[in-house]
């Protein structure tokens, strides 16, 4: 099959969870996020990196902590979905769990127990122009709700000219593009390396990776499973959508029934829990009087 064998379908996500693995980037993705501590220091940022929260979303999920005091968590993001704030609950969650384990912390006790302080971002590197400055789990999920929980993920587009958030998205503008003129392919991933070396984009990270960044197995995406998923979803939804009009169906014959009886539209409609509109379009498809 050679170089047509197909490129990975999430080299962009592989790259990212791979580059940030690495202590030297996490580094410089910390000081992009904060440019003010000009301290901090890689042996001072532990990887948080979660395993096997939700299988088919996790190639791309990565966190660390700072000094133990803060955890900051980032997921890169080619299609937009507000279901990362949901994601990200879980992965603060466990990481805050395992944080737990580790300090022997007691939360059956009456001393209040120190957690790293958290920050939630997704780097979105889609087509869509007009984004939030954050994603509020509580808005999108329960809105107009006194929800009990909230959590809020803030959207970043790109960094600052020539830092490692800013070379990472250029990185996947460049793999589009490449992916547009050669699908995806081998040779795309190649020429994409390529470009970006001739134009200073994560230089020392390419030097010597091309076969390993076009052949990265640990970060392999579960297709298989996420097409299982996809196709579960289709058929519940499926589903749901044949019970609405399975009870819509009942509703209008016993609207019609009623309507035979002579009783009015006005109580048709509450005994149905439907509008007045809904009742009359009902009889006029059925040709009825009342």
């Amino acid at each position: 099959m050679g170089d047509e064998r197909e490129g990975k379908r999430n080299v962009k996500d592989s790259v990212f969870r791979n580059l940030f693995s690495i202590p030297e980037y996490q580094l410089e993705l910390y000081r992009a996020l904060h440019p003010e501590d000009t301290e901090v220091r890689a042996e001072d940022i532990t990887n948080v990196t979660i395993e096997n929260v939700l299988v088919n979303q996790m190639y791309n999920d990565m966190g660390f902590t700072v000094g133990g005091t803060l955890i900051v968590m980032v997921e890169a993001q080619a299609s937009w979905s507000v279901n990362i704030a949901v994601r990200m609950h879980l992965y603060l969650s466990d990481a805050w769990r395992d944080h737990i384990g580790r300090t022997g912390s007691n939360v059956y006790g009456s001393k209040k127990i120190e957690l790293p302080g958290p920050e939630l971002y997704v780097l979105y590197t889609g087509s869509r122009k007009d984004l939030p400055e954050y994603i509020s789990l509580a808005e999108e999920f329960f809105p107009g709700a006194e929800a009990a929980v909230e959590l809020k993920v803030k959207v970043i587009r790109d960094g600052k000219e020539g830092d490692i958030i800013n070379q990472y998205v250029r990185f996947t503008g460049i793999v589009d593009e490449q992916f547009r003129i050669y699908g995806r392919t081998r040779e795309a991933v190649r020429r994409a390396i390529g470009i970006c070396r001739d134009r200073d984009i994560l230089t020392e990270y390419l030097s010597g990776r091309e076969e390993e960044i076009m052949d990265i197995k640990t970060f392999l995406y579960d297709e298989e499973y996420h097409q299982k998923l996809a196709l579960r979803d289709a058929r519940e939804e499926g589903v749901q959508e044949g019970e609405i009009r399975g009870r819509q169906e009942e509703k209008k014959d016993m609207s019609l029934s009623m309507a035979g009886m002579g009783i009015s539209v006005d109580k048709i409609a509450k005994a149905a829990n439907v509008s007045v509109s809904t009742v009359e379009g009902w009889l006029s498809e059925g040709a009825v009087k009342v």
